[in-house]
């Protein structure tokens, strides 16, 4: 495990807005699953989130909030977006587009804040995790609360 101490840009935002969280931490591998970090973290893969950024075909960017076992569904996205379709953006776009990196992309505290949906079944839970901005590194979380402070919508769009 990390040092419990470590703070990321996620967590400073959390903490700036009093919104409790639980951060956890584990040993990232590059070609670990969304399903693996969920088993090392003994949690069910229903409860943990990953975030995925796209582009309509307008141009403009999108996030998804889902849990990690799924499939983003690009038709379902793009209704929900009101485009006539989505597309996932390259990985080579995402950190000078959000700040963030493959694997620690987070919903919170992105360099700028795009319409964000987070799976309509996050709300089942009373806690849920997403990642918390650096590989190695998750945020336990009512989904309320990230709802509020990362501006997100429920959708179904898996």
């Amino acid at each position: 495990m990390k040092a419990d101490k470590e703070k990321t840009n996620v967590m400073r935002v959390l903490d700036g807005k009093k919104i409790p969280y639980v951060s956890h931490t584990y040993e990232p591998d590059a070609s670990m699953s969304g399903e693996q970090i969920a088993a090392l973290l003994g949690e069910d893969p229903a409860r943990v989130f990953k975030t995925l950024v796209t582009q309509g075909k307008s141009g403009q960017y999108y996030v998804f909030v889902i849990p990690v076992q799924a499939e983003l569904d690009l038709k379902k996205a793009a209704k929900e977006a009101g485009e006539k379709s989505v597309s996932m953006i390259r990985q080579k776009e995402l950190l000078p587009l959000t700040g963030y990196v493959h694997g620690g992309c987070s919903p919170i505290g992105m360099k700028k804040q795009f319409p964000t949906f987070l799976h309509e079944t996050a709300g089942t839970f009373d806690r849920m995790f997403v990642s918390a901005g650096k590989v190695g590194f998750q945020v336990e979380l009512a989904p309320g609360d990230l709802m509020s402070v990362a501006g997100c919508r429920p959708a179904d769009v898996i």
